[in-house]
This record gives structure tokens, C-alpha cells and sequence, in this order.
């Protein structure tokens, strides 16, 4: 009984402890720098760090959270590692913080301490983001004849990836103008949108747009800003009606005017715009008809024409009533004034002298001279000394005539404000003088404007956009730039110029404007040319204007997909579980859009194999056996989404790294129920036989060692077994015939666990065979030496030249020991009964 309890004391491994998977939740914030401490496994769990052997924390699995987080592996406490957690890039598709967090499994070992340590680690958000528009200018149209408290949504609202207070709170206008103000309404969503609210009335011809800045403020301490530029325009409504310039003219028209003769220009305007502001002229049905025949009213531009021939005989005056008309309105009234004069030609003459240059009744004057520069002097002669001279000025144009500082008979011609020979060229003017009787005297004259540089040429476009294919041939005609210039002659020609920041690449002709490239463009070295344009004149001084030219250079499927490595070699343990990751084959492509999509395919051993062709993803689909086969070369062919499409091929070695899977295999002795005759007298020292085995793995997972750990029959150590060969020799003299078994163990050296297997090899110890079927007979009755039918088992056996653990469970052994325990007591009662007795 005190043997039995020994051994029960003595066989630990026959109890197994399993402790249940722990978690453990931390909670960090996103943004800490390296070296920042998270948490303490060995501290949270109350272990005792100075125990012996000491406690070792090693992560179970390699994952993805390991590139955040580092693990000390003799302390179990976890530190930030360098890359930095930034909570937007590690949980995208979580926008609204529900679950992100890293989660690591961490074990708890040696083996003794064994235990499953799940670690989830929260992430919680900082105000790291700023509110973002999606657009840098927003444009609101708005009716000028809105009302008041009118609600108009924002629809470009800002966005900020950070969560709750750190998202955006409110939005407010940099200056409201007085005529707006801000709200904000939150939909069921919790999402922010503003609306621009009219505060007061508005008026289109006052101001017609206003811009200012939107802003977006978060919640953070402090909070973070986000702007963009909002432009309110503001519409036009047809709220004004044509109103004339001048509501009545006095004209005089002398007697011999001639058909077509320009009287005046009506003129009205409308302050609204568009189809708002159009305005149509016509007389009055006041108006005679006959009147208006001899008066041509142009119904678009309100030029009143003598249309016929004036009699003077029959009319001294006459009286036009025009009406401007707009859509929608009253029309506006004019009325027009016509005195008729007769004309006679006396002898008073008028003589010109022209200060400005003067030819052939031409006067030139350049468009660069001031307001009231003089023109010409104007002098009456042959004029009755009683009689009063009035010398007035006739046609349109900005010129004035008047007495010269009160000398008598001296008028001067000048002008009114300055010219400008691109709205008009010439003046067609006549002097009229006129005395106190009535007696007139004309002087026509043509003033000729002179035109100067100054004006710059204009691009017809002052940002020129460009696209084009890459791989274009050399010399690619790419656009015509276009300008004009208002100015005449060589100040009105204009050449064509590249910037200094254009590229060489570019050639621009300076006559014609055309833009071509001399060479072939490659998206991948450069995507976009941006430079500027010049258009410039030969006036003197020159002038020019500069465009923008932005060169769009469009992907074409030239690129191959090119893989990260040459070729691929993964090492993955035998018996890996299906659909496990192998390994991840990194490809790119220069390419851009579907040029650049890449799928990927296995050309060989697609049975076994399968690739993720999102990912790059190698997986097997059943477990690999690395005894059936060790190595794997596949190839992977990677495949552009262009057209036509291109691909490129990669070969990948997959390694299968052994795992001790394999007991040793035992070869001879063939089986338990052979023997060996062995002579008594035999001597020792002598070699009787070997075990020999064999291990299907490799490196220390096939290193075998042999040991005797069960005997039968004869003296107690009387055979000897090589640990590393399997040699029996005899170790002593043999004095006990009949049937010796040994009972060897064939072990293996692998990790964690060694394999091993068991055989009995029988030795009959006699002279001679003399009976075969006796032996037999012994075999079959010692058929108990062995441990198990299994040829192989997992674990530790007892070891020892006269020991074998028939027992491998506690409870069978402490069910023996009470039997023991009870069979003693009753021995110590009948004794006491027969010594009393």
C-alpha cells in the first residue's frame, strides 16, 4: 500500500491543469508616441514575476495589431510601438466608433503557468482631424425678391472622420452683410447641415453677389476650424422698368437737311438684366402717321433719322412723342422737340484755324489727349457790328464750342472728355453760326481719332485645358491659342509666346498660336503640365496678357504588372490548416483606373492551391503533408484590367517546414511474438541483437533514442540496450534459462512533444529449440508486458532498467490505495483479535 501511494505520489503527469481563456481590456487613445505603456498582463492577473521558473508572455499568433503594439516578454507589458494608431486609417467602415479596437492573444507559458490571455484593446478618438468642405468655393443662388427669413440649404456641409464632440458642431459666416445669418438643423442621422437664412430684403441692382467665408467648427478643446468660400448670387427679377435718360429734346433742323440726316439718339435703360432689361422704342399713336414717316425711329437703338424731304413752306416745327418699352411695364415717355430753320447763305464767312493737326478739312487728334484738349478757333467775319453772332455746335460726340474769354466773334472748339478711337473713329461735326437775323452760316468738320496702344491682347480663353493620350508620336498638335487686340495696324498684331515656366517639350508657333509637343509624354514620369501663355503686341510700348495652359496627360494600358519580387518563397508548417495564409504576393502597376486593376491567377496546381486576387492572398486548400510532398513551386500570372490587357508571371516556393508527426516506426523485431535463442554461455559483453526503427520526419524530429523500460523474466539487468544505435548486449552471465522479454521504448527527439512507439523483443535463453510450440505457449502468456495496443503514444513514459508504469491514471491508483489501505487495517484488527483471544 505505502508502494502504491509512493507511485501515486510520483506520477504528476497523470493530472492535467487547463485554465479557461482570460480578456483583458485596456482602453488607449489613438496618436500616442512610441514607448507609451498600455498595460500589464502580469500585473492584471496577480502573477508572481519572481516565481522560478520565471514567467515568459509570448503573442500566440502573429496578427495585424502587432505593428501597433509591442510585448515585453518577461513582464507582459505592452507599449505603443512606432507606427502610430490613427483610429480614421485602423477602422475606416467604422465612422461612428462602434468596436475599434486591436485585439491580440497572448500565452502565458512555461507550460506549468499555461494560459490563453485575450487582449482587446479600445481605441478611443482625439481631435485630430479638421472639418473638411468638399468643395473649396460654394455657390447659392438666391432670387433677389426672396423673402425675408427664406431657407436656403448648404449642401456641401463639411465633414471631420473624428467621432461626437470632435465632430463638427456648428457652422457660422465670417461676415453676414446684414442680410444673412446661419442655421443649423441635425437630421435623424445626427448629420449638420446649414442654411443660409435672408434676414433682410434684397436687390439684385444694388449688389449682385456676395461672398464671404463659411465656417465649420468642431468640438475639440480648442476646436478645430474647417472654411471654404461661399458665394451667395443673387438672381434677377424683372422689378424695373425702362427709364429715359432724357424725358424731353429741343432740336433744330435747318431746311436743306438732307434724307438720312441723324437727329439724335434716344436712350433708356433698365437696371435688371438679361431678358429683364430689354427695351423696344416706337411712337406714340399720338404721332401722325405722316410725321412719322418723315422721322425714322430705329426701334432698337432709338435713332431718329430724317426719313424725307422737309418743307419749310408748310411746317415750322414739329412735336415726337417716343415710348420705351420693356416686358412686363408701363412704357417710359419722351418727347422730342423739332424747330425747322431756314437756311440762307450771305456773305459772312467763318474761318477755321486748327490748332490740332489739320488736312484737307480732316483734323487728327490722338485718343490719348485729355478732356477739354482744344481743337480749333472759330473766327466770324463779315458781320454787321450790331448784329449778335451765336456759333453753336451740331452732331454728336464729346465736343463743346464757346466764346474765347469774352472776344468778340472768337469761338473755341474743344473737346468734352477723353477719346477712345475702339468705340469711335471719327466725328462728323458742323459749326453753325447764326446772327441776330435769323442769318446762318455752316462749317462742316471731321475730326479723326487716332488710335495708340492702349489696349493689351485678350485670350480668348485665359485657362486652356488640354488632354491627351500618353505615348502620343513626337510633334502632336495639342490646340490654337487664340487672341485679339482692339488696337489697330501693327499694335493690333499679336505674336504668341511661351512663359519662362513652360517646358522645352513644348513648342508654340508665334504667328499661328498653335501648341504642339515634340516629344512622346509618359503619365507615369509626369501626369500634368501646367505653364503660362503670352500674347503680345507690336505697339510701342508692347503689351501682352498671359493664359494658363494645363496639360492633361490620359492613361493608356502601357505598363505590365510588376511584381514586388522577383520570385517568391514562403515557409509554412506541414499540417497548416486549410484556407490558412500562406503568404501575400505584393504586385503594382504604373497604370492608373482599370489599367491599374490587377487580378491574379495560379497557371499551376489551382487543385491545391487558391489565391485571394483582392488581397494577393495564397492559401492551400487542404492541409499539407510534408512526408507526401516537402516543396511546391507554383506560378502566378498577374493580369491588368487594360485593354488590351498586359501580365506578368512570378514563381513562388512554398517550403513546408517539418512537424513531429511522425512516431518512429519499428522494423525489426518485426513483431512482439518473435524470439531469439541465446546460449547460456554466452559471454558478456557479447552483441545479441538490435531494434531497429525508422522516423518519417526530419532534423531532431527523426533523431531516435532506444531504452529499456519494462523487463521480464531472468536476473534484474542482465541486457543493456545502446540508447542511440538500439544494440542489445548481454551485461552479465547468464544463470536463469527459459524466456527473457524487454520491453523498448523507441522515442523520438521532436518538439514540443516527443513520439515514440514500444516492442517487445523476447530472448530464450537455452541450448538449443527443442520445442518451438512452447515457446510459443510463453509468448502468448506474457503478452502483458505491453502498455497498450496503440503502436505509438504522445507523452512521457516512465523510464528505468525494472519500472514500467502499468497505471496511467490517478484515479485507477487511488481506488487501489484505499483497497490497500483497507486490507491493512483488517490485517492490524484479526491480529489484535487473535492476541487477545
Amino acid at each position: 500500500g505505502f508502494f502504491i501511494l509512493l507511485l501515486y505520489a510520483g506520477s504528476p503527469s497523470c493530472f492535467a491543469s487547463f485554465s479557461q481563456a482570460k480578456e483583458l481590456l485596456y482602453r488607449i487613445k489613438e496618436g500616442l508616441p512610441k514607448g507609451t505603456f498600455i498595460g500589464a498582463i502580469g500585473v492584471d492577473l496577480n502573477l508572481d514575476l519572481t516565481a522560478d521558473p520565471p514567467y515568459f508572455f509570448s503573442v500566440a499568433q502573429r496578427s495585424f495589431s502587432e505593428q501597433y503594439v509591442t510585448l515585453n516578454n518577461l513582464t507582459g507589458d505592452f507599449f505603443t510601438s512606432a507606427t502610430e494608431i490613427d483610429r480614421e486609417t485602423l477602422c475606416p467602415s467604422n465612422p461612428h466608433g462602434h468596436g475599434c479596437f486591436l485585439s491580440v492573444d497572448v500565452f502565458v507559458l512555461p507550460q506549468q503557468y499555461f494560459q490563453l490571455i485575450k487582449v482587446k484593446m479600445i481605441i478611443e478618438d482625439i481631435n485630430d482631424n479638421r472639418p473638411k468642405f468638399p468643395v473649396d468655393e460654394i455657390v447659392i443662388s438666391v432670387p433677389e425678391n426672396t423673402a425675408i427669413n427664406a431657407r436656403y440649404a448648404v449642401e456641401q456641409s463639411a465633414v471631420d472622420p473624428d467621432l461626437g464632440l470632435h465632430g463638427v458642431q456648428t457652422y457660422w459666416l465670417v461676415n453676414d452683410f446684414g442680410v444673412f445669418t446661419l442655421d443649423v438643423e441635425e437630421n435623424e442621422g445626427g448629420e449638420l447641415t446649414p442654411f443660409v437664412i435672408v434676414t433682410d430684403f434684397l436687390d439684385r441692382e444694388t449688389q449682385a453677389e456676395y461672398i464671404t467665408d463659411i465656417i465649420a467648427e468642431d468640438g475639440g478643446t480648442p476646436p478645430l476650424l474647417g472654411a471654404a468660400t461661399l458665394k451667395i448670387v443673387i438672381l434677377d427679377v424683372n422689378d424695373n422698368c425702362p427709364q429715359f435718360t432724357e424725358s424731353h429734346l429741343n432740336l433744330t433742323l435747318r431746311g436743306n437737311s438732307t434724307k438720312g440726316t441723324h437727329l439724335a439718339r434716344l436712350r433708356a435703360f433698365d437696371p435688371d438684366i438679361g431678358a429683364n432689361a430689354q427695351i423696344s422704342y416706337a411712337y406714340s399713336e399720338r404721332v401722325p402717321r405722316g410725321t412719322r414717316s418723315l422721322f425714322h425711329l430705329n426701334r432698337t437703338t432709338g435713332v431718329i433719322k430724317l426719313a424725307g424731304k422737309i418743307d419749310t413752306a408748310t411746317a415750322t416745327s414739329y412735336k415726337l412723342t417716343v415710348l420705351a418699352n420693356g416686358p412686363g411695364c408701363i412704357p417710359a415717355v419722351a418727347t422730342v422737340a423739332i424747330r425747322l430753320i431756314k437756311v440762307r447763305m450771305g456773305p459772312p464767312v467763318v474761318i477755321a484755324r486748327y490748332i490740332a493737326q489739320e488736312k484737307n478739312g480732316v483734323v487728327t487728334i490722338k485718343e490719348s489727349e485729355p478732356a477739354y484738349s482744344p481743337i480749333a478757333f472759330f473766327t466770324v467775319k463779315n458781320i454787321d457790328a450790331s448784329h449778335k453772332v451765336d456759333c453753336r455746335l451740331e452732331g454728336t460726340g464729346p465736343f463743346r464750342i464757346g466764346p474765347y474769354q469774352l472776344i468778340k466773334n472768337e469761338f473755341l472748339l474743344e473737346t468734352t472728355e477723353p477719346l477712345d478711337y475702339e468705340t469711335v473713329q471719327g466725328y462728323e461735326l458742323v459749326v453753325v453760326a447764326e446772327d441776330s437775323q435769323g442769318l446762318i452760316i455752316e462749317t462742316f468738320l471731321k475730326v479723326q481719332i487716332l488710335d495708340e496702344n492702349d489696349n493689351a491682347p485678350v485670350f480668348q480663353q485665359s485657362l486652356v485645358e488640354i488632354s491627351l493620350d500618353e505615348n502620343n508620336p513626337p510633334n502632336t498638335y495639342l490646340t490654337q491659342l487664340q487672341a485679339t487686340d482692339q488696337d489697330s495696324e501693327a499694335r493690333g498684331e499679336v505674336i504668341f509666346l511661351l512663359g519662362g515656366d513652360a517646358p522645352a517639350i513644348f513648342v508654340l508657333d508665334r504667328l499661328t498660336g498653335i501648341l504642339s509637343v515634340t516629344t512622346s509624354l509618359d503619365r507615369e514620369e509626369k501626369d500634368t503640365y501646367r505653364f503660362m501663355a503670352r500674347a503680345v503686341d507690336q505697339g510701342t510700348p508692347r503689351r501682352e496678357s498671359i493664359a494658363t495652359v494645363v496639360v492633361t496627360v490620359r492613361d493608356r494600358n502601357d505598363n505590365s504588372p510588376r511584381f514586388i519580387n522577383k520570385d517568391f518563397t514562403f515557409f509554412v508548417p506541414e499540417n497548416f490548416p486549410g484556407y490558412g495564409e500562406i503568404g501575400v504576393l505584393s504586385v503594382t502597376d504604373a497604370d492608373v483606373g482599370e489599367n491599374s486593376w490587377v487580378a491574379l491567377s495560379i497557371l499551376n496546381g489551382s487543385d491545391i492551391f487558391l489565391i485571394d486576387a483582392g488581397r494577393g492572398t495564397l492559401r492551400a486548400k487542404i492541409s499539407l503533408d510534408r512526408e507526401q510532398q516537402g516543396t511546391y513551386q507554383l506560378w502566378i500570372e498577374a493580369v491588368d484590367g487594360g485593354e488590351p490587357a498586359l501580365s506578368s508571371v512570378t514563381m513562388v516556393t512554398v517550403l513546408l517546414l517539418d512537424v513531429n508527426d511522425n512516431p518512429p516506426v519499428v522494423l525489426f523485431p518485426q513483431s512482439n511474438q518473435s524470439y531469439m535463442l541465446v546460449l547460456p554461455n554466452t559471454l558478456p559483453g557479447t552483441s545479441i541483437t538490435e531494434v531497429y526503427a525508422v522516423d518519417n520526419d526530419t532534423g531532431m524530429n527523426a533523431v531516435i533514442a532506444y531504452s529499456i523500460i519494462k523487463r521480464k523474466g531472468g536476473e534484474p539487468g542482465s541486457f543493456s540496450i545502446d540508447p542511440e544505435t538500439g544494440n542489445i548486449t548481454l551485461e552479465r552471465e547468464l544463470s536463469n534459462r527459459g524466456l527473457h522479454s524487454l520491453l523498448v521504448k523507441v522515442s523520438d527527439h521532436g518538439q514540443p512533444e516527443p513520439l515514440y512507439s514500444t516492442v517487445r523483443v523476447n530472448l530464450f535463453v537455452n541450448e538449443t529449440v527443442s520445442n518451438e510450440s512452447y515457446i510459443q505457449s510463453l509468448l502468448t502468456r506474457e503478452a502483458d508486458i505491453e502498455i497498450e495496443d496503440r503502436p505509438w503514444q504522445i507523452g512521457q513514459l516512465q523510464e528505468g532498467p525494472e519500472r514500467y508504469d502499468m497505471f496511467p491514471c490517478k484515479p485507477a491508483l487511488i481506488a487501489l490505495s484505499v483497497t490497500c489501505v483497507g486490507l491493512f487495517f483488517s490485517l492490524v484488527t484479526l491480529t489484535a483479535c487473535i492476541c487477545l483471544n
